[in-house]
């Protein structure tokens, strides 16, 4: 299923002779035997957010005449489970953990069940193996190619990205919080400190750069003891 429907419902009701009161009662009666009838019927999914007056939460009582009542679908489990799968296709495959270790992280919490996420969640996708890094920039001597992350945004964005997609798909290096998952964050242990003062005592000696050799620079982010940020797919319901 590449794209979700979308499906507006009017009140039609005579109102001549209603109070406000009555012709809210009856917008918040008509709004939840909608919601039941498109849930039922597979045109809505039963993990939804609701708006009443634009507040989000609101309960269906609470209305003002004319409203609007609105429902988000959340249709997340299979854009998340493409995502997923289009990592695990690029992954190096010789003893499997790293095809074994992407994690979905929402409300820095790890979802398993995807049918818990709301409509008004950002999803990211995310490796647990420390040198996730290093693969997403081709830094490895691997059997796949760089960009993965990148490659598995473009699959998905052609099959759910299209025109009124109503989604917005991203890789950005993330910060991700301790607690989330026992491998996050992997501390540097000075790998890159100690590539770049060789490479810096190499240049003072007066040898040039090796061939395809780039310039490292002094940084501090790559500092022992500091957490790693990593690659992600993010992804996000574009809500109007």
């Amino acid at each position: 299923m590449g794209t979700f429907k979308t499906f507006e419902r009017d009140l039609k009701v005579a109102t001549a002779g209603m109070s406000d009161e009555a012709i809210s009662k009856e917008l918040a009666r008509f709004a939840k035997q909608e919601l039941a009838r498109a849930i039922e019927s597979g045109e809505g999914s039963p993990i939804y957010t609701r708006y009443v007056d634009g507040v989000a939460g609101a309960r269906e009582e609470t209305v003002k005449a004319p409203g609007p009542i609105l429902y988000v679908f959340s249709w997340w489990r299979p854009i998340v489970e493409m995502a997923l799968a289009e990592l695990v296709k690029r992954s190096p495959r010789q003893s499997g953990r790293y095809a074994n270790s992407f994690i979905v992280i929402a409300n820095d919490r790890l979802v398993t069940d995807f049918d818990t996420l709301q409509a008004s969640d950002e999803i990211v996708i995310t490796n647990a193996q420390p040198y996730v890094r290093k693969v997403q920039v081709g830094a490895m001597q691997m059997n796949v190619p760089a960009h993965m992350f990148d490659a598995a945004r473009a699959a998905v964005k052609k099959v759910y990205g299209g025109p009124g997609g109503g989604f917005d798909f991203a890789v950005r290096f993330v910060d991700i919080a301790p607690g989330v998952h026992p491998l996050i964050p992997y501390r540097l242990k000075g790998e890159y400190a100690r590539q770049f003062n060789a490479q810096l005592g190499r240049l003072r000696s007066g040898r040039a750069l090796r061939p395809g050799e780039t310039r490292l620079q002094r940084r501090k982010d790559r500092e022992p003891g500091q957490p790693i940020t990593y690659p992600a797919l993010i992804l996000n319901m574009v809500l109007h």
